[in-house]
């Protein structure tokens, strides 16, 4: 993706073909990231849209010395995280453990993760619960940090830990599972 900055001067001047233009160079992209947060493609596809209407409005706030990638990015999982929270809100509150245990038997990847194709994994963590598919994705794949996560989630960094070593249980068990059926 190569956004050059004549283009995202005229979308600062709400010019609406540069606007789509940036839309298109950066959709795929920004899908790739929703989809990690989403179960579903419409709930995907909103939430991208959202979060590139809030590219647009802040555009003006853009530093250009920051890759424009990592910059849309920042956006694109502020605007997952917020609308986690609002699904969050809304539905019934579960209490989880606070307390985490390290394990010598949980592990983060093996040998048998290379007989998995990349969508046979999204699949597995895309069946998680969704705060622990949440927690998941931010720690492993966005490299948050569990305290990160904590502030941004409203949780705290006990409960995140605890999600972190829930999905990978599960994730365990469901490539355990995976593997003897292939056998």
């Amino acid at each position: 993706m190569n956004i050059q900055p004549q283009l995202i001067e005229l979308c600062l001047q709400k010019n609406r073909k540069a606007e789509y233009e940036l839309y298109k160079l950066t959709y795929s992209y920004l899908m790739s990231i929703c989809m990690r947060y989403s179960k579903c493609k419409d709930t995907a596809a909103e939430s991208l849209n959202l979060g590139f209407l809030k590219i647009l409005t802040n555009l003006n706030s853009y530093n250009p010395q920051i890759p424009f990638k990592m910059w849309i990015r920042r956006i694109m999982i502020n605007t997952l995280i917020d609308e986690y929270r609002k699904v969050k809100r809304e539905r019934e509150h579960i209490s989880y453990v606070e307390t985490y245990y390290d394990n010598p038997d949980f592990t983060d990847v093996n040998e048998a993760i290379d007989k998995f194709k990349v969508e046979q994994i999204y699949k597995l963590i895309d069946e998680l619960p969704p705060s622990t598919k949440e927690v998941f994705n931010l720690y492993v794949i966005d490299g948050y940090s569990h305290k990160e996560i904590g502030e941004l989630l409203n949780i705290s960094e006990g409960t995140s830990k605890w999600h972190l070593s829930e999905a990978r249980q599960k994730l365990k068990i469901k490539i355990e599972d995976k593997l003897f059926i292939k056998l």
